[in-house]
């Protein structure tokens, strides 16, 4: 047993060094890939792997307009614990005889891609090509969520959950049955799974609703966990006295749990390693469902880029071992639904929506940007008369019924303060103004050899992301 225990310590050490010193010459970037329901981060992946895998449409991409970039392939994942990011069968979807949108992420998964680089500099004539290779890492906008909970007490959320319940629809039956408990009670099981059943209703309600703090996580995407303890809570109201027994004390007990069975080893497993972000956001969705979707989707983004400022919080510092993500884009999704001439009032109001987050990203040396984009292109534009006057619309195939139809979004303000004032002060509608979506298929295409998928600026986002290393 001695023997083989020193024969694995020193089989592992010279896997270490291996790696390490195959990390010298064939480095590896490690890109996430995050975002709240409905921003489209399989459709993002998928697209920005097959532009670059064929960069006709990637002219903002440096390293391609340079000829830096011999070739570029898929690979095997290193992690063979982890499940392939599905790139062909998504892609099929998306360019299929009947296009459609992928599934959404239900799990982490990843893909690596491998970049054959024409050598540059003092030593281009007499060095070969080198190699980088890209991780792409994939999963659930509900799980990144949970980063906000590490900071909390179960008191504390779930003060700050009902508060914001109060003032939802879709919360009305679990407010009833929460406030009809008393916690100060002993533990009964059942009413702890039917507190738990109820509180996972309103979260999918409120997800279908466009509303972004749905915590915790996985109690949209439960998995492997599905009716353990630790996602068998919800929010109460704090009694006067907590004995042990109580049922506000198991609901503490299994939220710490949560926190540290579920939430930390995921963070550990998998963020720890992450060298860039990507941020998806669904700003215009949440323009249209109006001022509190916004005002919630910007709390909700403050406190998840809390997490990318290491120092700052005592369990990220540990978690990470110091470690920082280097560069942060925030994207705001579905450009395609603008005329192009909005494009620039969709960036600014990201921008301005995310200034504290960024302001904090910015502070722990961390590189952002932030754009508006669209992964797949789904409308051409045009101008059409509207009472004698003319009007910029986009025009696409409608998920619903597959006809043609025109749109216009609205017109964004060109101050973004006329957006976020409204969300901050509370209103229940915009007064000024009105916006409207309509959800649009993706469009049927023939790719010419050597393009990818038709984009809006995703060659400027990967140009952010990875073309430093390229």
């Amino acid at each position: 047993m001695v023997l083989s225990s020193l024969t694995d310590g020193i089989t592992r050490s010279v896997e270490s060094v291996g790696a390490s010193i195959a990390g010298i010459f064939e480095p590896t970037l490690r890109l996430g890939v995050t975002g709240l329901s409905g921003a489209g981060k399989t459709v993002f992946i998928t697209s920005l792997v097959a532009n670059l895998l064929d960069r006709g449409r990637m002219p903002q991409l440096s390293a391609q307009t340079k000829g830096r970039i011999e070739a570029v392939v898929l690979q095997p994942q290193p992690d063979l614990t982890l499940p392939r990011f599905d790139y062909e069968n998504h892609l099929s979807a998306l360019l299929g005889d009947a296009p459609r949108w992928p599934e959404s992420t239900r799990a982490i998964s990843e893909l690596r891609l491998s970049f054959r680089l024409r050598p540059q500099g003092l030593f281009a004539g007499i060095s070969g090509p080198s190699t980088l290779h890209l991780d792409i890492v994939d999963y659930p906008g509900e799980w990144l969520l949970d980063l906000a909970l590490l900071d909390k007490t179960y008191a504390a959320w779930a003060e700050d959950t009902l508060n914001r319940l109060t003032r939802r629809p879709e919360a009305a039956a679990f407010l009833a049955e929460a406030r009809a408990s008393d916690a100060a009670l002993p533990l009964d099981e059942a009413q702890a799974q039917s507190l738990a059943t109820a509180f996972t209703a309103y979260l999918h309600a409120a997800r279908k609703q466009g509303w972004s703090d749905l915590t915790p996580g996985r109690f949209l995407l439960p998995g492997d966990l599905a009716g353990s303890p630790v996602l068998t809570f919800a929010p109460l109201p704090k009694p006067a006295s907590t004995s042990r027994k109580s049922l506000w004390h198991e609901m503490e007990r299994r939220f710490e749990g949560y926190k540290t069975r579920v939430v930390q080893p995921f963070f550990r497993d998998h963020f720890a390693r992450i060298d860039r972000q990507i941020v998806l956001m669904d700003v215009l969705g949440a323009i249209h469902q109006g001022p509190q979707a916004v005002e919630d989707l910007r709390r909700t983004m403050a406190d998840i880029l809390g997490a990318f400022r290491p120092g700052v919080n005592g369990w990220l510092t540990g978690l990470l071992g110091g470690k920082r993500v280097e560069r942060i884009l925030f994207a705001a999704t579905k450009a395609d639904h603008l005329h192009h001439h909005q494009h620039p009032r969709l960036t600014a109001i990201a921008e301005a929506l995310l200034s504290d987050a960024r302001r904090r990203a910015d502070f722990s040396g961390a590189k952002t940007m932030a754009l508006s984009l669209a992964s797949l292109r789904t409308t051409v534009e045009d101008t059409i008369q509207r009472d004698g006057a003319p009007l910029d619309v986009v025009r696409g195939r409608l998920l619903a019924t597959g006809k043609q139809a025109a749109m216009h979004a609205g017109d964004l303000p060109a101050d973004p303060a006329r957006i976020l004032a409204p969300a901050r002060e509370g209103a229940e509608r915009w007064l000024d103004a009105e916006y409207g979506l309509m959800a649009f298929a993706p469009a049927r295409m023939a790719l010419k050899p050597g393009e990818g998928p038709p984009h809006i600026r995703l060659d400027r986002a990967a140009e952010f992301l990875i073309g430093d290393r390229l």
